[in-house]
């Protein structure tokens, strides 16, 4: 093996390998958030919503998906950012969260993003208008952020779910 060679194979043995994440992005007032892309199994228009009484002043209460009835989450309540009226562009993104299904209320839908582990970073603590508990990291585009949101944390029981 001649010496390019062999400084060739040290160099790819030593790169970092780093993961691609893939997102589903969508806005929630002036902020861009992402989901990871496994997680989400739909993105729907809003539906009648049937309030269910007693329960978390977040869930606006559940839909018939197809035969299936779904609990639904207002994100925006959920997150402790101010309501705002649904419209043509309001979604239902209908995500698999460790085997329930759960929609969650978001603004609009955005993208899908394909961005490296190594553009994120965990998430400043006085993050604004947003409760950071939320969130397990922030990803770095050209010229915005993304808040990548933890799924099991938005519906965790010892959150209020």
């Amino acid at each position: 093996m001649d010496m390019a060679t062999e400084t060739s194979a040290n160099i790819q043995a030593e790169a970092p390998s780093h993961e691609i994440l893939q997102l589903v992005s969508f806005e929630l007032g002036e902020e861009e958030f992402g989901v990871d892309i496994l997680s989400v199994q739909e993105i729907i228009r809003m539906l009648e919503i049937t309030p269910v009484p007693h329960s978390p002043h977040f869930v606006e209460g559940v839909i018939n998906l197809r035969g299936k009835v779904l609990p639904v989450v207002n994100l925006r309540k959920r997150l402790s950012m101010q309501p705002r009226e649904y419209d043509k562009h309001t979604r239902i993104i209908v995500v698999d969260q460790d085997g329930k299904n759960v929609g969650f209320i978001v603004d609009s839908v955005s993208e899908v993003l394909r961005i490296s582990s190594v553009t994120t970073e965990p998430p400043p603590q006085m993050m604004s208008r947003v409760n950071t508990e939320f969130i397990t990291a922030v990803g770095k585009l050209d010229d915005r952020l993304v808040i990548l949101l933890d799924l099991g944390r938005v519906l965790s029981v010892n959150q209020g779910f």
